[in-house]
């Protein structure tokens, strides 16, 4: 998964690498467990996550709809993706109506939804304070409020067929805080709360879902000359992605200001980010038909190590602070009592001595 070297590897190269596979208690598909082929409704497939996992979609032969962004996309950039496995369709996942239209033509064009992967996202780059009520209301609108729509319109659909997977990219970023990040955090940490809970009330449905969640994430994919899905003149990514770079006010303007922690690491990585975009996109795949898909699925050792490192801080401030929040036993207060008599004798034993 993390690999320093920033060659490209194609979907069907990364399905036959001999390091992704899920592990075996997931049941994930095998030369031996073959899938079924799959209707995958994927949201921000025109993104930098998205683009790479609707390509392994369609590389292992299941169905498509690609949804790109209307503020971005066109549908004429979108009818590019059109052939037998794909449909092209454009969202914002911010207005409810068009959440609902992708899902009823989806349904419509392949018979059934059995997987929905939602890969958009929106964030600010910048201080908590710099960040106006545009800023905060957006991010919590798209991240939050879209993940909502897509999860409401879409469930009488997996219940009626009695099965449906939900694959949410969530991000490292819903694990921990990040300075210049606080109220994409805050997004985040939003998402993972409402999967959790969703999880126990969609149980009895059969209806899985997993929170995504991986670290630095490089483009990798080969260059698409002979057109392929998007057609041949694919629209550049951003270098910033789906983050947005505030201006900082004067008091966070400092070359050190933690504020602008996330936009150095950003500047920093440039195209060196360790995890693969292509290797990721085959992993998440592969969660989309295995049989017992975890909670929460890492992507890099970024990932690991860093949201590992948080709960452990968390465990030991716990610990040390657990003595305020236990009840305390009658014969342990008698006990209490009878050390602190002792110890005032004591000081004054060593009292009359001094005074002797």
């Amino acid at each position: 998964m993390d690999d320093a070297a920033s060659t490209s590897l194609s979907p069907i190269a990364a399905s036959h690498h001999p390091n992704l596979h899920l592990p075996a208690t997931c049941d994930p598909p095998t030369e031996t467990n073959l899938p079924k082929q799959a209707s995958w409704i994927i949201f921000g497939a025109t993104g930098h996550m998205g683009r790479s996992l609707a390509k392994s979609v369609l590389a292992h032969g299941d169905k498509c709809t690609a949804v790109g962004w209307s503020q971005e996309n066109t549908q004429e950039q979108m009818s590019r993706w059109d052939e037998r496995n794909c449909l092209g369709l454009l969202c914002d996942v911010r207005v409810r109506e068009t959440v609902r239209n992708v899902i009823d033509k989806s349904i419509e064009h392949w018979g059934n939804v059995d997987i929905i992967a939602n890969c958009t996202g929106y964030g600010v780059i910048g201080a908590c304070e710099d960040q106006d009520s545009y800023d905060l209301r957006n991010q919590f609108a798209t991240n939050v409020m879209g993940t909502l729509s897509i999860i409401q319109l879409s469930l009488p659909h997996f219940r009626t067929q009695s099965h449906g997977r939900y694959l949410i990219f969530s991000s490292t970023s819903g694990a921990l805080g990040v300075p210049g990040l606080g109220p994409y955090c805050a997004t985040k940490y939003a998402v993972e709360g409402l999967i959790e809970s969703m999880l126990y009330e969609l149980d009895a449905f059969n209806i899985k879902a997993t929170l995504v969640e991986p670290g630095y994430v490089r483009l990798d994919e080969p260059p698409d000359v002979t057109g392929g899905v998007g057609g041949a003149q694919e629209q550049q990514l951003k270098r910033f992605g789906h983050f947005w770079v505030k201006p900082p006010s004067a008091p966070y303007a400092g070359a050190s200001s933690p504020a602008g922690h996330t936009k150095r690491v950003m500047g920093w990585l440039n195209d060196r980010q360790p995890v693969s975009a292509v290797k990721s996109a085959e992993l998440v795949w592969q969660l989309g038909h295995c049989a017992y898909p975890p909670l929460r699925l890492l992507l890099g050792s970024y990932a690991v190590e860093s949201i590992r490192d948080r709960l452990r801080s968390i465990i030991e401030e716990i610990e040390d602070w657990k003595h305020l929040s236990f009840p305390v036993s009658a014969e342990d207060e008698e006990r209490d009592r009878e050390r602190e008599r002792e110890m005032e004798q004591d000081q004054e034993n060593d009292e009359m001595q001094e005074g002797e």
